[in-house]
């Protein structure tokens, strides 16, 4: 992915995404499933350490919609390791899936896999990250650009409450190889160049984590800070990215006076903000996220057509992928029990030791 934006945009006119699954058999869509095969479907999760979410909410909720469905399922979680994501393709593949669902780790690693797949006549979903150039014939995700948005907003409104004057910014980007580390910086960098070019915030440090790394997120950000000493608000593309940018300015006693934005509503990033050392985060109920994919992989597995009412532009690959795009939500100190209320995190989980008081007072019980 190159540092240029690339743009992915949505053409549905709804807002929220939906789809059907309708009976036809003698379908001649690419992404129908065969239906003289017993339905399997495969799941290629990414990692478990650029964010907590893929094991701890997506794995939970899609083995639940299939163990409803009663479809024969294959998870498994390629642990950033490219060799494996292939390999686990290939298995699932002459494993005899019908289906097959990624969430890829470059948009070259993933374009090898669903090419593979398609010549195999599985039917292919792209599931929260778009493959740039690659074949999967639909799409399920957040609008990623919303997101992007939403954190820019966060930000400046966490600005504004602290009443900065022309604050320095500091952006820790995702991985320069995700898709939507690039769509979620095109929806914040609109926000903040209205205030650049206005001369009321002051563009500082900008740079891409190399996989989302946490470890080197905290090296670059003690980098930034050395040569920028006097940042006063840092826009970070995740709840991890956020964190490590915490841990070295509670180093410099600055922590809860640089507000500092994130994303996935983690716990971590929850009891940051309660502890008023995050600015917020953004929520994407990824029940609804993996409820709506299962919903389509299983009809497609059965042999339906699966049917969506949204599109988005795959710019390398020049073409429009039918997609079910979901709505983020911003989530602040005096919004975090949304969260819990939803059962994305557990009290239990949230309001340990310290945290307790802290819930209590936030409305949390």
């Amino acid at each position: 992915m190159r540092k240029g934006i690339l743009s992915l945009l949505a053409v549905g006119v709804i807002a929220t995404g939906g789809l059907t699954a309708c009976g036809d058999d003698s379908s001649s869509d690419p992404g129908s499933g065969d239906a003289g095969k017993k339905p399997k479907i495969g799941v290629i999760l990414p990692d478990s350490k650029s964010s907590a979410r893929w094991e701890t909410a997506d794995r939970k909720y899609l083995e639940a919609a299939f163990k409803a469905a009663n479809v024969d399922y294959d998870i498994q979680n390629a642990q950033n390791d490219k060799s494996a994501f292939q390999t686990i393709a290939e298995q699932m593949i002459t494993g005899g899936v019908n289906v097959l669902m990624i969430v890829n780790l470059d948009s070259g690693t993933g374009k090898a896999v669903l090419d593979k797949a398609k010549a195999a006549g599985v039917a292919t979903i792209d599931y929260d990250r778009l493959t740039l150039g690659g074949s999967a014939s639909y799409y399920v995700s957040f609008d990623n650009v919303a997101v992007g948005k939403l954190q820019g907003e966060g930000l400046v409104k966490c600005l504004t409450d602290a009443k900065a004057s022309k604050p320095i910014i500091a952006e820790l980007n995702g991985s320069q190889t995700d898709n939507n580390a690039t769509l979620f910086k095109q929806g914040y960098d609109g926000v903040l160049k209205a205030k650049y070019d206005a001369s009321e915030y002051v563009k500082g440090p900008d740079q891409w984590v190399p996989e989302w790394d946490n470890t080197q997120a905290g090296t670059i950000f003690e980098q930034m800070l050395t040569s920028t000493p006097n940042i006063a608000g840092v826009l970070a593309a995740n709840d991890g990215l956020g964190n490590a940018a915490i841990n070295v300015l509670k180093k410099q006693g600055r922590n809860g006076k640089v507000p500092v934005t994130g994303q996935d509503a983690t716990v971590q990033g929850l009891q940051n903000i309660l502890n008023g050392d995050q600015c917020m985060t953004v929520y994407k109920a990824v029940k609804q996220e993996a409820d709506a994919a299962a919903k389509l992989a299983i009809g497609l597995a059965k042999g339906e057509k699966g049917a969506t009412s949204q599109k988005v532009t795959d710019p390398e690959g020049k073409r429009d992928v039918d997609a079910v795009l979901l709505t983020p939500k911003a989530i602040f100190k005096d919004n975090v029990k949304d969260v819990v209320d939803d059962g994305y995190v557990t009290v239990a989980e949230l309001c340990t030791g310290d945290f307790a008081a802290k819930c209590a007072a936030a409305g949390i019980k």
